[in-house]
């Protein structure tokens, strides 16, 4: 009796110990457990070096091209340097006097007018172009082009994606084969001749050459939302069947509370990789259109368009780096930046990945 009354003694300390311990180590589970997603996503996403990287990127190409501008306020977008180097030579001139022939040499200035092609200076830090425009003034106002149409078209596009989208996978039935049959149409149309004839209206209309590229994303905006409309379709038509959902039916919710606040929002990780790697194909094509001389076009500035002139003057791809060199450059770092901080987000939105 008195070794089993020992025994539960025993097991009744142990029993408090272990319960004791558990109450101190309480408030450290307490706090993992309260760790919220947002806090769990973006300790994914700063773990990657790359994802870092791209951030660094984008932020650096934004002040570069927002800020810059108010900074660097010696030369205009459009601003010319006309203290071209003066250059004389001699021009001859005939005329008859008295019945007799008379030569005269007379000095002519033959100026360029414009400090053309100069070399990187503390004037110009990276020269200037052709036409005697200072390059790096015109890589930050070309800059806030790209990156402004870029975003706006690709805000757009999802816009456009979501809404027909979500009705067509909650819908289903008839309502989902029209707006898939219309996003099957708007696919299959040709891109770029489509663009080269809007582009010929546009100049029948004389539209000023700074507005131009709007117009062109305008229509690269409405031809390219199917994508995205696919994909929240797709999702949706999987999460309308799990039991939130049929929660909210039970509890009598509109369609548009549903669609919007219950389905829409189960999908924006997948939208915001989607939008992510979607800047970076919409800058190229910001930047071929105006290579194309379909979109700015001079003497206002955009990364294509100054890269267009390597185009008709091989004497500057070949000797003049500083002119073409540095837009490239640009389209290249903000093509990788939105490739890095898209991967980075996709991994760090999957549950599934551990770093």
């Amino acid at each position: 009796m008195d070794n089993n009354i020992k025994n539960i003694t025993e097991e009744a300390e142990i029993t408090a110990e272990v319960a004791s311990n558990e109450e101190e180590n309480a408030p450290l589970d307490k706090n993992v457990r309260l760790m919220s997603p947002m806090r769990m996503v973006l300790r994914r996403f700063f773990r990657s070096k790359l994802s870092i990287v791209g951030l660094v990127m984008i932020i650096g190409l934004f002040l570069f091209c927002w800020v810059g501008p108010l900074v660097y306020t010696q030369w205009g977008e459009i601003e010319q340097d006309k203290n071209g180097k003066v250059e004389y030579t001699y021009q001859e001139v005939t005329f008859e006097k008295d019945g007799e022939q008379h030569t005269m040499y007379q000095v002519v200035e033959t100026s360029k007018q414009i400090n053309s092609l100069a070399k990187p200076s503390k004037d110009h830090l990276l020269g200037t172009d052709k036409d005697g425009r200072d390059v790096f003034t015109r890589l930050m106002y070309g800059g806030k082009i790209s990156l402004t149409v870029s975003f706006i078209a690709v805000f757009a596009i999802t816009i456009f994606g979501v809404i027909f989208g979500g009705i067509a996978g909650y819908f289903g039935g008839v309502i989902d084969d029209i707006i898939m049959r219309i996003c099957d149409i708007l696919i299959c149309l040709p891109g770029f001749p489509i663009l080269l004839i809007i582009g010929t209206l546009l100049d029948s209309a004389e539209v000023p050459s700074q507005h131009r590229i709007y117009y062109l994303m305008a229509y690269l905006t409405l031809f390219s939302w199917p994508g995205t409309a696919r994909l929240v379709r797709g999702q949706i038509l999987s999460l309308r069947e799990q039991e939130y959902m049929v929660a909210a039916e039970a509890m009598g919710y509109s369609v548009k509370r549903k669609i919007f606040k219950h389905l829409v929002p189960n999908v924006m990780p997948q939208l915001i990789v989607s939008m992510t790697l979607s800047l970076g194909s919409m800058i190229l094509y910001e930047a071929s259109l105006s290579y194309l001389n379909m979109g700015v076009r001079a003497p206002y500035a955009a990364w294509g368009t100054m890269i267009n002139i390597i185009a008709t003057d091989q004497n500057i791809l070949q000797n003049f780096f500083n002119v073409w060199g540095p837009p490239g450059i640009c389209i290249i770092l903000a093509v990788l930046g939105f490739n890095f901080v898209g991967d980075g987000l996709r991994d760090a939105l999957d549950p599934k990945m551990r770093r």
